[in-house]
């Protein structure tokens, strides 16, 4: 038997129609204000933040630092807006994974633009100006993309000439690929460079499977969510059985990999490279788990058996359970690092679905998501699976180990991880966008401290994650008419309207979907800027470099052999006794590749004694002289 959220979910839709009308609203509503559901959320989260203080003591890492919102500052003015589906018009699908965010430097004035994706009005690309202001360019650059669903991004260099290149997916609209001319201006070449698919796409990434100095784009598709039929802003309409898609082998979209053929030509190479995995896929990254210099590939899979392909020189081959036996069920995000320190890459997932299966108090956060689901909906025995987040600690030979819970990195709703050294301390650690929206209640946004490799410790209240800026937890949903609610409509419209009459704005919970960690102002420490669904973002501005004084590298590579992003690459930063080794994905987020340098924070290290490359190409290259702390090192591959 399904659980009660489950049963709930396949029958959501059918409120849909008792809804009349509805009025979008950033600003602040006319119309009465009801929370849907009614929790008292700041109650919640001052009871959360009181916990969390008396858990310091288990901290030998810095926390004494704080992040603080200053969208308002940045005079970013961005809304994600979302389509009906997700809005007054429910419906439990996959239009509620929202859209990702990226970021790249697109005028080469060495300062870091932010590209926000939306449903609804179009993506935004904001230029920074330095000194934490921003300034929307999208008309002149040209990325709006209006008109169309959009999903990902994914930022890089196809033909290696200096200035990253835009791909942006979207739902049955057309992918699409921007040409940048070096100065932020951007041309839609999709046509010409053959990659016109148009499928329910999400998460897209670029990288050198083939070893030819070009970057390849893989694209992932969902599988078929919606029906024919349009609704009022032209969007296709989600399917009443969405959710339980998975079931119906014919509704699979499957992965595309495009080979890059030079000269802004792509070729679909999918089926000649061995790469069909099975399942929904909404994202997907590249690693290179035993260091043969090719790169593999891991398939998420948000309701089913995730999918791992090793590289043969080329042509690739399902090695799932040879590296991973047990997946999580409902994974969404992915990022392959090395959280120990030990050199070698571990792999975090987190898992969104396992959680929509069953209510989880606060209280509750922490643990697995339970697991009573019948095989049919699981496409598989329940032993096969975990049911929550996965931490797989690499061992070597091979050989991981899952190690979620004793590492504490179980969460509740969560997107996709953001990996970065926050406090700047030499160990990685973990924000997850996180939570839901309409009709579920507030969840927050989780920032797990790295404990020196031995833990990840709760800090998102000890940081100020949250509570939100000025304690914000709803946010305007959809205007509705309760005059016009049967009395046999689902309890989110029945339950808002007591006691109303006419017109009443709805107002649902505030919920991220994606971030990018990267330094936005150049002062030395990471910051987070979110994507939120169906609001404005957050732009989250780190004090540590106010706090203390701190040491940090960024490294910046320039391919030649290889390609120029110098995707694929491991580099290794030597300080005192600690090596610190990162492999360059791109990967910043759910949903997102972005084109940023690597940043390594060194904790009391006031000198860097050596940096080690090893590039895509196979050439090794090692920098022992005029390293300094507390610079951007750019690194060119010798020949």
């Amino acid at each position: 038997m399904l659980t009660k959220r489950a049963r709930s979910i396949a029958t959501g839709a059918i409120a849909a129609v008792f809804v009349a009308a509805y009025i979008r609203g950033d600003a602040a509503p006319s119309t009465p204000e009801v929370r849907y559901p009614p929790e008292d959320a700041a109650a919640l989260l001052a009871a959360r933040k009181q916990k969390q203080l008396k858990t310091v003591d288990q901290f030998r890492v810095f926390y004494q630092f704080q992040f603080e919102d200053k969208l308002e500052q940045s005079g970013i003015t961005f809304v994600n807006h979302v389509v009906d589906d997700a809005a007054s018009n429910y419906q439990p699908a996959h239009y509620d994974h929202g859209n990702g965010i990226a970021v790249a430097d697109v005028d080469g004035d060495g300062l870091y633009d932010i590209y926000f994706l939306s449903q609804v009005g179009g993506n935004e690309l904001w230029r920074n100006l330095g000194g934490g202001k921003f300034k929307n360019i999208t008309e002149e650059a040209g990325v709006g993309v209006p008109g169309r669903i959009s999903v990902s991004a994914a930022f890089a260099d196809i033909d290696n000439v200096g200035a990253p290149d835009l791909f942006v997916t979207t739902v049955r609209g057309g992918n699409v690929l921007f040409k940048n001319d070096g100065h932020g201006h951007f041309r839609d070449i999709t046509r010409e460079a053959g990659i016109e698919g148009a499928a329910h796409s999400s998460g897209a990434f670029f990288f050198d499977y083939d070893h030819d100095g070009l970057l390849d784009l893989l694209v992932c598709n969902v599988g078929r969510y919606t029906s024919d039929q349009k609704g009022a802003q032209g969007q296709y309409l989600a399917l009443p059985d969405a959710f339980f898609g998975h079931q119906f082998f014919d509704r699979y979209e499957f992965p595309v990999l495009y080979r890059n053929l030079g000269h802004n030509r792509f070729r679909d190479v999918t089926a000649e490279t061995g790469l069909k995995p099975v399942g929904w896929s909404g994202d997907a990254t590249f690693t290179d788990l035993n260091g043969d210099g090719w790169p593999q590939v891991y398939f998420l899979n948000m309701q089913g058996a995730n999918h791992f392909f090793e590289n043969h020189q080329g042509k690739f081959s399902e090695q799932t359970g040879r590296y991973f036996p047990k997946t999580p069920w409902g994974a969404m995000g992915i990022k392959f690092f090395d959280y120990d320190n030990d050199g070698r890459l571990d792999l975090f997932l987190t898992d969104m679905h396992s959680d929509m299966m069953a209510d989880a108090s606060p209280e509750e956060e922490k643990n697995k998501a339970p697991h009573p689901l019948e095989e049919k909906m699981l496409m598989g025995p329940t032993s096969s699976f975990i049911f929550g987040n996965a931490l797989y600690h690499n061992l070597g030979s091979g050989k991981f180990e899952e190690v979620s819970d004793r590492m504490g990195v179980e969460n509740y709703w969560p997107w996709g991880p953001s990996i970065g050294d926050f406090n700047a301390d030499g160990w990685d650690d973990i924000f997850i966008a996180s939570s839901m929206n309409f009709p579920y209640r507030y969840g927050i946004n989780s920032l797990l401290l790295n404990n020196r490799g031995q833990k990840f410790l709760d800090a998102e209240f000890l940081l100020g994650i949250e509570p939100r800026r000025g304690g914000r937890t709803h946010t305007p949903w959809f205007e509705l008419d309760c005059s016009k609610v049967r009395p046999d409509a689902k309890k989110y419209y029945q339950d808002p309207c007591k006691g109303q009459t006419g017109k009443i704005t709805v107002m649902a919970a505030l919920g991220s979907r994606s971030a990018a960690v990267f330094d936005l102002d150049n002062d030395g420490d990471l910051d987070i800027v979110t994507n939120d669904f169906n609001s404005a973002p957050q732009v989250l501005v780190n004090n540590l470099s106010e706090r203390r004084r701190i040491y940090w590298l960024k490294v910046k590579l320039i391919g030649t052999a290889s390609n120029r992003d110098g995707l694929g690459a491991f580099v290794r930063v030597t300080s005192g006794d600690r090596t610190l080794t990162k492999y360059n994905d791109g990967k910043s987020g759910y949903l997102s590749q972005s084109s940023l340098p690597l940043y390594f924070g060194l904790g009391d290290g006031q000198k860097v004694d050596r940096v080690q490359v090893d590039w895509p190409s196979g050439r090794k290259q090692l920098i022992t002289h005029d390293l300094r702390v507390n610079e951007v090192l750019q690194i060119t591959e010798t020949k």
